[in-house]
């Protein structure tokens, strides 16, 4: 149903441009020559042209209670996997028919990729997938050692028994994604794992300094480093969780950066490029993984 119409659509704009004149143009020209009968079934088809247009897609039928949160996530996800290649133009009214929804949710959406570093946005240029810098990532690195080594040190004598839990909880998170071989949450849950850490301390400033560094670092992760990888970062996260755990301070600061100098050295070009399937494949793809995820089980046959 979608590409009937927007194939009627096409066609009806393609024999406007031929004519020289938009729809309304011609009819405008039309007009002195028409007689009432003919002015009115003129008007008539004029508003079914319009009609055809305002008719929403299937998908967009389908799709119309997505709500922000949930297009965000499609969105990262696909980022995330490293699916969309670097520069990738991303454009709100390509998106807003994908999802069903507004180009204005779109818009929103789309600024918060851009804020968390998923994307770029360029003003009067649009959004574009992010291309990133592996070298950028030393510098990056060196600064997340620095301050992270500090944020273990300080937790290793001052976490108390819920942030333990926490933390507990969050790794035991991180290895069922990894059993599941779900490499976007996988890569969520190792940054959220750092973001838990300075959170931990209570300090506003250090939250937002972290923020930021683990933005830039997520895309590289995604793009550079190995889906091997997955399973070291959950053996390097469990071991500076020991080392809190024993309240032991040189071996905290010791296992994160061991862990951040290891997931820099990971960090490799990618060899060989492979032809990326076009971003509609992409993004239909994400939003079905999406909605298995979302969407409830069908209650058993018989089951009250």
């Amino acid at each position: 149903m979608k590409h009937k119409l927007i194939a009627i659509v096409h066609n009806l704009r393609a024999a406007d441009r031929a004519n020289g004149e938009s729809c309304e143009g011609a009819w405008g020209t039309a007009r002195p020559a028409l007689s009432r009968a003919g002015r009115v079934q003129a008007e008539r088809d004029l508003m079914d042209r319009k009609a055809v247009r305002a008719v929403p897609s299937d998908g967009e039928a389908a799709q119309a209670g997505m709500d922000e949160a949930a297009v965000h996530a499609v969105l990262a996800r696909a980022l995330l996997d490293g699916r969309v290649p670097a520069g990738t133009k991303l454009g709100e009214h390509f998106l807003a028919e994908i999802f069903g929804v507004s180009r204005e949710r779109v818009r929103k959406v789309l600024h918060r990729l851009g804020h968390e570093r998923l994307i770029t946005v360029e003003k009067n240029r649009g959004a574009f997938a992010i291309a990133p810098d592996l070298e950028e990532a030393r510098s990056v690195y060196e600064a997340r050692r620095i301050l992270e080594g500090g944020i273990v040190g300080h937790l290793a004598t001052a976490l108390d028994d819920a942030g333990a839990a926490r933390l507990a909880a969050h790794i035991a998170a991180e290895e069922a994604a990894m059993a599941a071989g779900d490499r976007f949450t996988s890569i969520r849950l190792s940054a959220e794992f750092h973001s838990i850490l300075a959170d931990l301390t209570g300090n506003a400033l250090i939250r937002r300094q972290l923020q930021e560094l683990v933005a830039r670092t997520m895309m590289l992760v995604a793009f550079f480093e190995p889906d091997s990888s997955v399973a070291c970062q959950c053996a390097e996260h469990r071991a500076v969780f020991r080392a809190l755990s024993g309240r032991s301070r040189a071996g905290a600061v010791r296992a994160m950066t061991t862990h951040l100098s290891l997931v820099e050295t990971r960090l490799r070009p990618r060899v060989c490029e492979t032809v990326a399937p076009p971003l509609e494949e992409v993004l239909v793809d994400a939003l079905a993984a999406w909605r298995t995820r979302t969407e409830p089980e069908a209650p058993a046959h018989g089951a009250a």
